[in-house]
């Protein structure tokens, strides 16, 4: 398995303790640059890397590190920390204790602590290590630093870490992998889970999640799809009758007192010189948790204090391009979002999921549910909104087994839609509750009930509801 070595330093790396770790290998390895200057990597003396290291991410939100790396990960301090995260090479002796020699030097000299605290080369990291005959492998010229495979058909990165998060290094890997029509398959020992903006993006793109089992050998980790290495990539092993068998690790589960509510909408704004985006997200956090998202940014983790007006301004200067982000919570209520903000025709539209976790004895807020439909629409340009209900863990992380799928609980329309559908049609369902109104009594939106959200039911309310929106016949 690849190895990631993360220090987490409670001063800012400047150029000397950066050196100083960079010759935790002696003067005698070449330092080369990846990724637009992005990458620092420490290569062996033809110019293959061993250990690649992303620049220092800035930490203003110090929960982020328990979150994905687990109890005990929280920088010391009260300030900000820095987050340097070092990838040793797939399969070459002693590049993961050049890794955590690099981080031990730089936590050696600023402050803070190594994750795993255990990592190889920690221990007297003062000293360099015998790198004397080491080589690496040369990696392809397509390939980014954070791919240990790369073949005509996928993109195989290793991971070894409690939760698997969507960093930098993993969101231009998919990027690249798209652009060049290949499956990102991410490689796991079946005790990692992954993060919510992980699982989205494998689910909506072309990838893979390959969890390692001692029984079978390899299985999807979102579907228990038997896996066998062919054609290049990871592909769902088939029995004589063509069937791909479910692995038994999938399907051994026990039940669960832990619930999640899933809020997915989109809004629309004139795109308005005093627009400030963000303002839908941060009244479904308020009305869900109490208080306002606690922090945001591109990748995970999460590093930058929630700022609506910071969002706004990455987006303008990324427009027209879309602009995605995560958005994340405290421990206290874990909760964790994607936004992605895109320039239409129409206007700017944002489009949410918000996920907020609860234990077996905290009361989930679903009367409070019309009300910020009601605020959306009048207030943040509502278009749709899908609440759901799950059974599925408190800290929102995807472990490699079974899940529920979510439940429809309720839905919403704005304005517009409502227009488009028709007012008389929008107002007369055949669904057993009728709607409720929103915003202005002259150009309403509506909010659905579908049931209690425990029973698939409500996916036939849903599918009844939509129907009728589009004006098809009853099925």
């Amino acid at each position: 398995m690849t190895k990631d070595v993360i220090a987490l330093t409670e001063r800012m790396p400047d150029a000397p303790a950066v050196l100083a770790g960079l010759l935790a290998g002696g003067p005698d390895l070449r330092v080369e640059t990846a990724g637009e200057g992005a990458v620092v990597q420490l290569c062996d003396s033809e110019g293959r890397p061993l250990v690649s290291i992303e620049v220092p991410l800035m930490l203003q939100v110090p929960s982020e590190a328990s979150r994905l790396l687990g109890p005990g990960a929280e920088p010391s301090g009260d300030g900000p920390a820095w987050w340097v995260e070092a990838r040793a090479a797939a399969g070459v002796p002693r590049a993961e204790q050049l890794a955590g020699a690099f981080a031990a030097r730089l936590t050696m000299l600023l402050g803070g602590r190594v994750w795993p605290p255990d990592a190889p080369g920690t221990v007297g990291a003062a000293r360099p290590v015998d790198v004397s005959g080491i080589t690496a492998v040369p990696a392809p010229a397509a390939a980014q630093p954070a791919v240990d495979m790369l073949t005509d058909a996928a993109a195989v990165v290793l991971q070894d870490r409690p939760v698997v998060p969507m960093t930098s290094w993993l969101s231009e890997v998919l990027r690249a992998t798209v652009e060049s029509d290949r499956s990102l398959q991410i490689v796991t020992p079946p005790h990692c889970r992954l993060s919510p903006p992980t699982r989205m993006l494998l689910q909506a793109l072309p990838s893979r999640w390959v969890v390692q089992d001692e029984r079978c050998g390899y299985y999807d980790g979102l579907t228990g799809a038997v896996l066998t290495w062919q054609d290049d990539a990871f592909s769902p092993a088939r029995d004589e009758s063509g069937v791909s068998p479910v692995a038994d690790a999938f399907t051994e589960i026990g039940p669960t007192d832990e619930r999640q509510l899933i809020l997915s909408f989109r809004t629309l704004h004139r795109p308005v010189a005093d627009l400030v985006l963000g303002g839908a997200l941060e009244a479904a956090w308020q009305t869900l948790t109490g208080g306002p998202p606690a922090g945001w940014g591109t990748s995970e983790p999460a590093g930058l204090t929630w700022s609506r007006r910071q969002l706004t301004e990455l987006a303008y200067e990324r427009a027209p391009r879309s602009t995605w982000t995560v958005v994340v919570g405290t421990p206290d209520r874990p909760a964790v979002a994607t936004l992605r903000v895109i320039r239409t025709p129409e206007g700017v539209e944002e489009d949410v999921t918000l996920a907020v976790g609860y234990g077996p004895d905290e009361k989930l807020p679903l009367e409070a549910l019309p009300e910020l439909a009601d605020e959306l629409v009048t207030r943040h340009g509502l278009k749709t909104m899908l609440c759901q209900l799950r059974e599925a863990r408190r800290d929102l992380s995807a472990p490699p087994h079974f899940e529920r799928p979510p439940l429809p609980y309720a839905f919403a329309l704005g304005p517009a839609e409502v227009q488009e559908a028709g007012r008389d049609t929008a107002s007369r369902t055949p669904l057993k509750d009728r709607p409720m109104p929103l915003g202005s009594s002259a150009r309403p939106g509506f909010y659905y009930a579908l049931g209690d959200g425990e029973t698939a039911e409500s996916w036939a309310a849903l599918e009844q509801l939509l129907r009728h929106l589009r004006g098809a016949p009853p099925a």
